[in-house]
């Protein structure tokens, strides 16, 4: 029987595709979900025999005490994801990103391993001209980002493995539209128009499927990765959103994009990054932009007409 992995908000955009590939390479896994949008995403797991789930909130250590004894691995997922959600309940933001992850720290063995994502958005503004290490000082701006960050220092300091992930695109049972890809793609194929603002602002992007393997990879190599940061992202996907709208549009020329002075980003994002290290340690992200839009127009298609729309 292989190693028992406990992975909290593992019914969101990333445990929907992270967790029946820990299952598929013959992990025990426990997930703990409070399925606050109703998802159904880890319905093809029920059948694995190596597969529980527990509904409820990964902020109760009552909840987290069973499941975190039996585990090997801990990766913590669940949080409230961006910085406008943050905004709309910084509670929330704070008792999920910082000390639900807090709590689990506290309560695991020094023997536990924690992989754990955290965000480029620590980065904030960035360096001109010069690309993100993970040596640079971290500068968040966003309650988002000083939350994922704050949790991170205290991975870290277990021996933990943080990944700060790029901009995450890709299809997966429990969607998101909000992560700038998806929504470029969602725009350009239903609306056929998007606004843009900070046109020039640049950050990395790096596919779903790239991450969930980078997850296997780190908890396969453990050993010789824990106590340190990676950033995660394709080393090809360095682009401003101008770019990546000129990107999406090869793909649907009928996509008008018009550029804005009105707006801003609350993270302030504009990096590029470097995933030296990460590649050092054995791992590359493989997947290109271009294969994730072409992924995400094959997805949109089965999404069909909006139940509040008649076109």
């Amino acid at each position: 029987m292989g190693p028992h992995v406990l992975v909290t908000g593992g019914a969101g955009y990333l445990g929907s595709v992270l967790v029946p590939d820990l299952l598929r390479r013959g992990y025990r896994v426990t997930v703990i979900d409070a399925f606050l949008f109703r998802q159904q995403s880890l319905l093809e797991c029920c059948s694995d025999p190596h597969f529980r789930v527990i509904r409820g909130d990964a902020r109760d250590e009552a909840v987290l005490r069973g499941p975190l004894a039996e585990a090997d691995y801990v990766i913590p997922l669940a949080a409230l994801v961006g910085a406008p959600l943050c905004h709309r309940d910084p509670v929330g933001a704070v008792t999920t990103n910082r000390e639900a992850v807090a709590t689990l720290v506290r309560m695991a063995s020094d023997a536990q391993r924690f992989v754990m994502p955290c965000t480029n958005s620590g980065y904030g503004i960035g360096l001109k001209d010069a690309a993100c290490t993970e040596e640079l000082p971290l500068n968040p701006v966003s309650r988002y980002g000083r939350t994922k960050v704050e949790a991170e220092k205290l991975v870290l300091g277990q021996g933990g493995i943080s990944l700060r992930l790029a901009t995450v695109f890709g299809m997966s049972p429990r969607m998101r539209l909000d992560l700038l890809v998806n929504h470029f793609v969602y725009a350009a194929v239903t609306d056929g128009y998007l606004v843009i603002f900070e046109k020039d602002f640049k950050r990395n992007y790096v596919h779903i499927r790239d991450v969930a393997d980078c997850f296997l990879h780190c908890i396969e190599h453990s050993s010789g990765m824990a106590g340190r940061p990676y950033n995660v992202g394709l080393d090809a996907a360095n682009l401003s959103k101008a770019e990546l709208a000129t990107k999406v549009k090869e793909y649907v020329p009928r996509f008008y994009v018009h550029f804005s002075e009105v707006g801003s980003d609350p993270d302030r994002r504009n990096y590029i990054v470097s995933n030296r290290r990460l590649r050092e340690a054995g791992f590359e992200a493989q997947r290109s932009l271009d294969e994730g839009i072409q992924e995400l127009l094959k997805g949109y298609r089965m999404f069909g007409r909006s139940p509040f729309k008649n076109v």
